[in-house]
Formats: structure tokens, sequence, C-alpha cells
């Protein structure tokens, strides 16, 4: 008797699961040459502390790794190349009851699938203060903070998470939503998100990076399986912004306790991208182990079929460089589902 298909099982491709960010880094720093890999933070356990009043009745704010515009940073703007004269190294705090312009140039976000357009995917404040009108949350807290994306972990657990620490003390915030964005981003605010749970304030993550985010051990993590730079939601998709918000609001409020992590089931679509991994790793395989990316030109078009019977054609992944940071993504052809097809060290 013939063994039964993957198609009649109904099973999902190997290749279609969370992306391995830690590893993908190594690899690529490995193959420009660094002898070191670099050493994400872990732990094994969590701190957990319940909300100590409704959530209707809690003060909320929101950290964020998202950096205020400047004008004389040079290009911040939608689709711009990586821009490390952007970036920001001390903690930050901004009013809630005025419009902000963040941006997120400065770091590696997915800049083949998402082109930074709608800061409603990475910033949520508009979202928080919609929940606040409707008595879903008792109130936006006065001030919202900026987190610095730190590779040194000494300097995010001694310095800029406590003085985040000090700063909700000040305000009286019950709960903090962090919102990260790129991989060395979901660690940062892992690691402010221990310390402020440590200390008596509930947290939730919102993140992309699943691998790195657990790694590290948070109390609460809402997955979004989105390319980098969408934890809050899809971009200019109001309604994904707000459902993703609210999911995390109700993992923050009914977690059964630390290390919980709750997936969106908005990213469970089904598309086109599932190929794109399956062709990832045939490519890689076909380069050889340490060998980097070539840059290669988009798969134009539209093939028709079912989503796992699509084709590339190419082993369409791009590298880009930018001061010793990297990019990788894939782009698939045809239409389909919108998901999380990138690899970016951070």
């Amino acid at each position: 008797m013939a063994a039964a298909s993957d198609d009649q099982l109904g099973f999902a491709p190997d290749d279609d699961a969370p992306i391995g960010y830690m590893k993908r880094t190594r690899d690529y720093y490995a193959a420009i040459g660094y002898t070191t890999p670099y050493r994400w933070a872990h732990y094994t356990s969590a701190p957990f502390q319940p909300l100590k009043k409704p959530l209707s009745q809690a003060r909320v704010t929101i950290i964020t790794t998202a950096a205020p515009f400047d004008p004389a940073k040079g290009d911040q703007g939608p689709g711009a190349k990586y821009n490390g004269g952007a970036k920001f190294y001390s903690v930050y705090d901004g009013d809630t009851s005025q419009q902000h312009d963040l941006r997120i140039s400065h770091i590696a976000y997915d800049r083949v699938h998402t082109s930074a357009e709608d800061s409603g995917t990475w910033f949520p404040l508009p979202q928080l203060k919609r929940l606040a009108a409707a008595g879903k949350i008792g109130e936006v807290a006065p001030r919202f903070f900026g987190a610095p994306t730190n590779r040194s972990h000494r300097v995010t657990i001694e310095t800029d998470a406590p003085e985040i620490l000090k700063h909700c003390r000040a305000d009286k915030v019950d709960a903090a939503v962090l919102v990260p964005n790129c991989p060395v981003c979901h660690q940062t605010v892992s690691l402010v998100a221990r310390h402020l749970e440590q200390n008596g304030i509930p947290t939730i993550v919102m993140g992309c990076a699943k691998d790195i985010v657990e790694h590290a051990a948070v109390p609460r993590f809402l997955f979004s399986d989105f390319p980098l730079g969408n934890s809050a939601g899809k971009p200019h998709d109001v309604a994904s912004q707000a459902f993703t918000l609210e999911l995390a609001l109700r993992v923050l409020e009914q977690a059964p306790g630390s290390q919980t992590t709750v997936q969106s089931a908005a990213a469970l679509e089904r598309g086109s991208f599932l190929e794109a991994r399956l062709q990832q790793r045939r490519c890689a395989q076909r380069r050889g182990a340490g060998a980097p990316a070539p840059r290669v030109r988009r798969a134009e078009g539209n093939r028709q079929g079912p989503p796992r019977a699509r084709r590339v054609g190419l082993c369409i992944i791009q590298t880009e460089i930018d001061h010793g940071f990297a990019q990788r993504a894939l782009a698939s052809a045809g239409a389909g589902g919108w998901r999380a097809a990138s690899v970016m060290p951070a």
C-alpha cells in the first residue's frame, strides 16, 4: 500500500514554521568572518506579575524601539535604507496626548515586504487611545517610552531597563505593552519586560521574532508571524492593528502564568511565501554552507494554481549590507497570504 501523501494527511511543509532569526544571524556573521557568535540573552524561567486591577481600570503605556523623526538625520522615510545616523542611545519619552512621527529606518526590518509607510504597524498608540475611549482599558499613561536597541545586554539590563522602570513608576503605570521591530529590538524589549515584571509591572510583548523572545523567557508574548517591522498588525489595515492590540491585551489580562505565548490567528494565512521558504532552503543547499547569498532580481508575474503548487523559479534572496548590518528577504511570485519570509541579522 502506498504511503499517504502530505496533501492527503493535511500536513504543512516542514519549512512552514517561524523563522529562526538567532541561527540565521549567527550563520550570516560566521559567513563574513566573525569567529565568536553573538550571545543572545537566554533564561529558562520568567518573572510573572498578575494585573493588580481589571484592565478596564488599568493605566497602560507603550514601550517602543522606534525613533522620533529628525529631519537632520538623513533619509528616514518609507523604504529608506538602513540609517544608523537616526539611532537613539538613551531612553526617551513622549506625551501620549500628542501625535508623534516615529520611524524605523535606524533598525533592520523587512525592507522587501514592508515599506514602513504606516506607523500603526509598529506604534499602536492610536489603537490604545481608541480602547481607552471605549472603556476597554482604564486610561493611556501620560507618556510612552523609547528603548534603545542595544547589543550590550548589560547596558539594557543595568541602565535602560531601570530608567524605564523609574519613569513607569513616576507615571503610576499599571501595565506596559512592548513593541519591537528588528531582531535585537526583540531581545531589548524582552529584557525590559523581565525587569518591569520583576518589579511589579505586568507586561506583554508583541513581536515577530518568536525564537528570540522565547529564548529570553518573557512573561507574556503575542507572536504574529509577519515580516519584521509589523509587530502591531498589517500596514494600512486598521482592523488588523485593532485585532492585534486587543488580542495582546487579552493575553496580558488572562495569561495563566509566566512564559505564556499566544500566536495570532491573523498570521495563519496561506500563500506563496510557503513556497518561498522551501525555495530558500533549496538554494542554500545548492550554494553550500557558509556562502553569502547573491543579489538577484525579484521574480515577476503571477502564476496560477494553489499556493503550494506555485514556483518561484529563482533563488530570490536579497542581501543588503549597511555599516555591518545585513538584511535578507525572500520574495515570491503569485498572490496569497502575507507572511514572514525574511532573514534579518540585527
